[in-house]
């Protein structure tokens, strides 16, 4: 019984938040987010930037989290889009491994997304580069 609560609560929440967040098409990903810094909510407060090139590039920089503590704070690497995903590869960030991500629109500044791995967060679309 208290399961179906629960399911039954979720879904009225779903329901009531209006329709489901809208995917990124590889259109609205050149248009919208490169060529601009997107800053990643970090876990425990603050945010993570990353800056997508026009050129291709993208470049991080976690030292205001404090990163430096834990792995190199500063990284480059190369951004491509494939099939509607965001991908991108950083030179000694998770020892160089690419990733792709899917992007889903939540509000007019926000985006939700979801990594090859399964990993989510949400972002902050920033000003131009």
């Amino acid at each position: 019984m208290f399961r179906t609560a629960i399911a039954i609560a979720a879904l009225f929440a779903a329901t009531a938040s209006g329709a489901a967040a809208e995917r990124y098409k590889a259109n609205e990903i050149e248009g919208e987010i490169v060529g601009r810094r997107i800053f990643l909510e970090a876990p425990l407060g603050g945010e993570f930037p990353l800056n997508y090139r026009r050129s291709g590039g993208v470049d991080g920089d976690g030292e205001a989290l404090g990163l430096g503590r834990f792995v190199k704070p500063k990284d480059t690497g190369t951004w491509w889009i494939q099939s509607d995903l965001l991908c991108q590869r950083f030179r000694t960030w998770y020892a160089g491994r690419p990733m792709c991500f899917e992007l889903y629109r939540v509000d007019e500044g926000r985006l939700k997304w979801i990594r090859d791995d399964g990993k989510t967060g949400i972002a902050r679309i920033g000003p131009e580069l």
